[in-house]
């Protein structure tokens, strides 16, 4: 059986995430023009994180860029695709013409995740999610 209806499944864009230097403004901006609501987090060393909402649905993310890995990149929104092994996955990434930018790394408490440019530069996130409950 097929589990290409499930949303969540291998190969679906999944989450997307937006990276600013002024959340606040972001969150402004997209109260105003699209109606979203934002609750934020305390993640301790990794900063706040906000969950980005439409109605009652969670539909992707919002995180502070400050610190120096983030000098020389811009603001962006990053998307982020489930497949069912990180690792696997970022290990053809070189093989098929790609680059791993950002190795396989834990996100506690949701998954494992990394960053790859696809042959043409393009860059999404690949993320494969703890089991419900885990």
């Amino acid at each position: 059986m097929s589990d290409a209806g499930n949303p969540m499944a291998a190969g679906n864009f999944v989450w997307t995430e937006l990276n600013t230097p002024d959340p606040e403004a972001a969150k402004a901006f997209f109260a105003g023009v699209l109606g979203w609501t934002f609750t934020s987090k305390d993640m301790g060393p990794m900063g706040v994180y906000t969950i980005i909402q439409n109605g009652d649905r969670q539909i992707g993310g919002m995180m502070k860029m400050e610190g120096a890995m983030w000098d020389g990149i811009p603001p962006h929104w990053m998307s982020y695709i489930a497949v069912d092994d990180v690792d696997a996955a970022a290990g053809k990434v070189e093989s098929l013409g790609g680059k791993v930018c950002v190795p396989p790394s834990d996100i506690p408490e949701v998954g494992r995740f990394c960053v790859i440019n696809d042959p043409t530069g393009a860059v999404v996130s690949l993320i494969t999610f703890l089991p419900m409950g885990g």
